[in-house]
């Protein structure tokens, strides 16, 4: 609790004490069902966040990532896969993606809150600048300052980033949207991905991806 007042300045202490809280109690409950499959309407059915859909809306595949934005493993496949998948699947129309939301931490949470207090037309790109830049403030000393850092180079002010991070609705919503997969998809690890509802776990290379896909696009 020390740790986390030290990460926080004034004006956001107290919600980012009131994550370190919450998302320790969710994370009891990881593990205790076996990973499964997920049927699509089940794998789909709206959540505390609405989905925002990279590719074509009505693409005859869907691939749902849930992923962590202080997550090395997340960040290895953003920069190592993502640019071959949507290259090859998302951009040619054949797959539709979901990136959604699971963080593992208060920072993490922090993070996307920033993200989604864009605006879903700005919410990708704000995620692509946090992986792509995760080592200069998700593993620093003082992180809440690097993170306005960054997100700064997006435009967000350090007045924008300080009410974001106090908006308890949004907060509320981050958190139960990572207590849903929890609960109801048995996410215990990120990245985890459904395609049309199958689980591939772990940092997955393109060719993994290419192996799950090909029977579903003939």
């Amino acid at each position: 609790m020390n740790a986390a007042r030290n990460l926080a300045p004034h004006s956001a202490r107290r919600l980012l004490f009131a994550l370190v809280l919450a998302i320790a109690a969710a994370a009891g409950s990881i593990g205790l069902a076996a990973a499964q499959d997920i049927p699509m309407e089940k794998l789909m059915a709206p959540g505390a966040l609405p989905d925002i859909v990279q590719g074509k809306a009505d693409a005859p595949v869907a691939i749902v990532e849930y992923g962590s934005l202080t997550c090395p493993h997340c960040a290895a496949f953003h920069a190592e896969t993502w640019p071959a998948l949507k290259s090859k699947y998302v951009d040619a129309g054949k797959v539709r993606f979901i990136f959604r939301e699971f963080p593992r931490d208060p920072l993490d949470a922090a993070a996307f809150m920033l993200a989604r207090c864009v605006g879903p037309e700005r919410r990708d790109a704000i995620v692509d600048l946090l992986f792509t830049s995760q080592k200069d403030w998700a593993f620093v000393d003082k992180p809440l300052r690097a993170l306005a850092g960054v997100v700064k180079q997006a435009g967000i002010s350090q007045n924008d980033f300080e009410t974001c991070l106090q908006n308890q609705d949004l907060y509320s919503k981050v958190l139960r949207a990572r207590d849903d997969a929890v609960k109801d998809l048995h996410i215990d690890s990120t990245p985890t991905f459904f395609i049309n509802g199958k689980r591939l776990s772990g940092e997955a290379p393109i060719g993994d991806f290419d192996k799950a896909l090909e029977p579903l696009l003939k």
